[in-house]
């Protein structure tokens, strides 16, 4: 037992008396398969000698990890765009797990000066727990504090507002999944884009004419030509040019529900994924999908929650197979979508579909999945907080089954994130903090544990990344 940790430790080196700089120089060039030779020595220590061994283990990595990314220059590089690599996230070539939230109304907030502070609290208390990505709108179609007040006539202030949420997000290290526009009414969506085309004399009558007619499209087009070169006025640095966007969501939850082929919407996804492609080759490129199954899959239409969603005119697999489209995103509401309000039906169907759509992105697609909404109300009575962890925990749980294999489960970003004094906008599904010390203790061991999944390949180990080493099996126990 002793010789095993005595022969991890000749590879290294110490003069008996070093002074802080040649402390820092000579950790800096360790040997850092030799380190991890001792911490794999302790391991093995621990099968014979349990105790203190695996807190000892644990205080070594607290330090070793964050410390070696900092001084081996991983924390200065890793500001690049996050990029995609198979069924992985890669930022500056190493592995890039999320652990994030959503926080739509941001910009809204950032115009008024007296609420402004809001936007760095969110990303404060965001930070605080480990997250790492924020969804968000860039986008606000016509009425009160519109960005877009009718098509390609822009608020000036609205839109220094979002420059506003880019760069402070940027300053917390939070990286921005940015929307462009919504399937629903609130904030203007599709509908709005219906009324302008109606206002200017062109004979449309339904919502979902927005995916086919060609002068609703090209105001769209124009308004992702907007966004994604728009130059911020904070840094000076086109939105397509930073990688504090993580990447584009086309639509919030796009259905067509007149077309229940799905061949529609299709059409659109791969026109707008081109577009906004054609315009910003380097960021990553979703759908925004709730992820319904629709007819090219029909083995799979039993996976979905009710009969309904299978006629909305989405279809996760073909929709997902479209040139230009990065990752899959998926949403989780059993609250919403299923008429059993058991917990225990709940917490069956949210492992299931979420295991369905895992394989599908892994074995099917080829490509990461973001579970990119996921919550559950406490204010109709069925569920409370205690549940709301539940439901959370269980999110989490599956997606670490899959990151531990190296399967395509790449994050997951719960509904939603609020702070304190903002009670009045609260939809159910706000979570404070603060006011949930449980529930944020459960969000802070997750971020860890992804991190800790982003910081694996910094060692050069001889393990694989498909593999699971002793170490991580003990850093990623089960805890929740």
């Amino acid at each position: 037992m002793l010789s095993r940790l005595h022969l991890a430790l000749l590879p290294l080196s110490f003069p008996t008396v070093l002074s802080p700089f040649q402390f820092s120089s000579t950790v800096r060039h360790f040997d850092w398969g030799s380190i991890l030779k001792i911490v794999y020595a302790f391991v093995a220590m621990r099968r014979e000698q349990k105790g203190c061994y695996l807190a000892l283990i644990k205080c070594l990595l607290d330090w070793l990890i964050p410390w070696y990314r900092k001084h081996d220059g991983a924390d200065a590089e890793a500001w690049e765009m996050v990029k995609r690599k198979g069924n992985q996230f890669m930022v500056n070539g190493r592995p890039f797990y999320v652990n994030g939230f959503n926080t739509y109304w941001l910009m809204i907030l950032a115009v008024d000066s007296s609420t402004r502070q809001k936007v760095s609290d969110v990303f404060q208390q965001a930070a605080s727990v480990g997250l790492t990505v924020c969804r968000t709108w860039a986008f606000n179609d016509g009425g009160w504090r519109a960005l877009q007040k009718s098509p390609s006539i822009y608020d000036e202030d609205v839109f220094k507002a979002l420059d506003f949420v880019v760069n402070e997000a940027r300053k917390f290290k939070i990286r921005l999944l940015l929307s462009l526009t919504n399937n629903w009414e609130s904030y203007g969506g599709k509908k709005q884009y219906i009324k302008w085309a109606q206002n200017a004399g062109l004979n449309v009558t339904s919502d979902d004419d927005f995916f086919t007619d060609e002068t609703i499209k090209s105001y769209f087009k124009n308004h992702i030509k907007t966004i994604l070169t728009r130059v911020n006025t904070f840094n000076n640095i086109a939105y397509k040019d930073d990688p504090t966007i993580f990447g584009w969501e086309l639509m919030n939850e796009p259905r067509c529900e007149s077309d229940p082929t799905g061949s529609k919407l299709q059409g659109w996804i791969q026109e707008m994924a081109v577009h906004v492609k054609s315009i910003d080759p380097l960021h990553l490129v979703e759908i925004g999908a709730e992820g319904f199954y629709g007819p090219s899959t029909a083995d799979r239409l039993q996976v979905n929650p009710n009969s309904y969603a299978g006629q909305v005119g989405t279809d996760f697999i073909r929709n997902h197979q479209v040139l230009g489209i990065d990752f899959a995103s998926v949403h989780i509401y059993p609250d919403s979508w299923l008429s059993d309000p058991s917990p225990q039906t709940h917490i069956q169907f949210v492992k299931q579909w979420m295991e369905a759509h895992i394989d599908d992105a892994e074995n099917t697609l080829g490509m990461p999945i973001v579970f990119s909404e996921f919550g559950v109300s406490t204010k109709n009575g069925k569920f409370n907080q205690t549940f709301r962890d539940t439901f959370i925990g269980t999110v989490y749980q599956t997606v670490l089954n899959s990151t531990r294999r190296g399967g395509s489960a790449s994050g997951c970003l719960f509904w939603q994130l609020f702070p304190d004094g903002t009670d009045y906008m609260d939809d159910g599904y706000a979570v404070v903090l603060n006011k949930s010390p449980n529930t944020a203790s459960i969000m802070s061991v997750q971020s860890r544990r992804m991190q800790s999944f982003n910081s694996r390949c910094n060692w050069n180990c001889r393990w694989s990344c498909r593999k699971m080493s002793e170490v991580d099996e003990t850093l990623h126990h089960d805890e929740l």
